[in-house]
């Protein structure tokens, strides 16, 4: 098992901690994301991870799926709860990590947009497992404990510089940003060339509650120069889809 995939598997285990303790009524209880449900948050992953599975297992079989609507969203909106949703959830994430750990890191798979390789591929579903299940531990104000593998994520949020602007039709205002980022262990992760005068620099973890949309940047204690810099921060989306917008201010700063 490459390291990405056992990044991955370990990620999920420290969400099934959480999810392990909680109560039958706590599953229905609003996360101050979107105010999804614990079920809501769960159900979300789940159908990704269903999806990956299924594009690992049958590529073919996948791009049938993906052609049809009505199947995408059976599949992407699963309806256990609770207790039953949580086994389901972990039975095909192991699966999925399996799958993801016995390919070569180089393999590519369809997806919802471009093919992805098997290295990406598995650092998005880390990121989506990481970001989503900070939802959680805001939620029941629990602290966590973020290790070096979070540096997976921190990547993807550098790497979707460009992505963020084009994502909304717009240009780039200059060059990436130098970023200088403090990881958990206290090694400091640098990415892109050294400038003084446009640079995010700061706690690694912020960094990507940011990129992630898990936080205003507002919020965290990021530094933050220049235009490209700024601008950037202000609307990251490290993630697929349409543009999102970050939450607003002093609504998520819970855990730091």
């Amino acid at each position: 098992m490459f390291d990405q995939a056992a990044d991955l598997l370990e990620e999920g285990k420290a969400l099934k901690q959480v999810l392990d303790d909680l109560k039958p009524d706590e599953w229905s209880r609003p996360t101050p994301f979107k105010n999804w449900t614990v079920n809501h948050v769960v159900q979300h992953l789940h159908g990704s991870d269903k999806m990956a599975v299924l594009s690992l297992k049958d590529s073919e079989g996948f791009k049938k799926a993906k052609a049809d609507p009505k199947l995408v969203e059976l599949t992407m909106n699963p309806t256990e709860e609770g207790a039953l949703l949580l086994d389901s959830w972990w039975s095909y994430f192991l699966e999925m990590c399996d799958l993801l750990g016995d390919s070569d890191p180089k393999r590519r798979v369809p997806w919802f947009g471009p093919d992805m390789g098997v290295m990406m591929f598995t650092t998005a579903r880390q990121m989506e497992t990481w970001s989503h299940g900070q939802d959680i531990f805001d939620m029941f104000g629990k602290t966590r404990v973020n290790t070096d593998r979070l540096k997976n994520i921190a990547v993807i949020g550098v790497r979707t510089y460009g992505w963020t602007f084009a994502n909304r039709g717009m240009e780039p205002p200059g060059p990436a940003p130098y970023v200088s980022l403090i990881s958990p262990s206290g090694e400091v992760w640098a990415f892109n060339d050294p400038d003084e005068a446009n640079m995010i620099a700061g706690d690694a973890a912020e960094f990507c509650h940011v990129v992630t949309q898990g936080r205003n940047i507002k919020d965290v204690n990021l530094e933050v120069k220049g235009e490209s810099a700024e601008q950037w921060m202000a609307i990251a989306q490290c993630f697929a889809g349409p543009p999102e917008d970050p939450p607003v201010a002093g609504s998520r700063t819970m855990n730091f």
